[in-house]
């Protein structure tokens, strides 16, 4: 009994496939609103974490005024 060949070529990522449909079905310019909206999505969540790790962080050090 052999072993199964092993394959040369690498199976493309599923982000390489669906970048690959993108391009096919997006003009450029549709693509790059599509991708700076992601990124400003991105960007609202980490601004989001941060402002919950600073209200953690001002809940357990009360600053006492006077």
């Amino acid at each position: 009994m052999q072993a199964a060949p092993v394959r040369a070529t690498a199976i493309p990522s599923l982000t390489t496939a669906l970048r690959a449909v993108e391009s096919l079905l997006m003009s450029s310019g549709q693509r790059t609103a599509r991708r700076n909206a992601w990124t400003s999505v991105l960007e609202d969540r980490r601004r989001a974490r941060d402002r919950v790790e600073a209200q953690r962080v001002l809940d357990q050090n009360p600053i006492t005024h006077g």
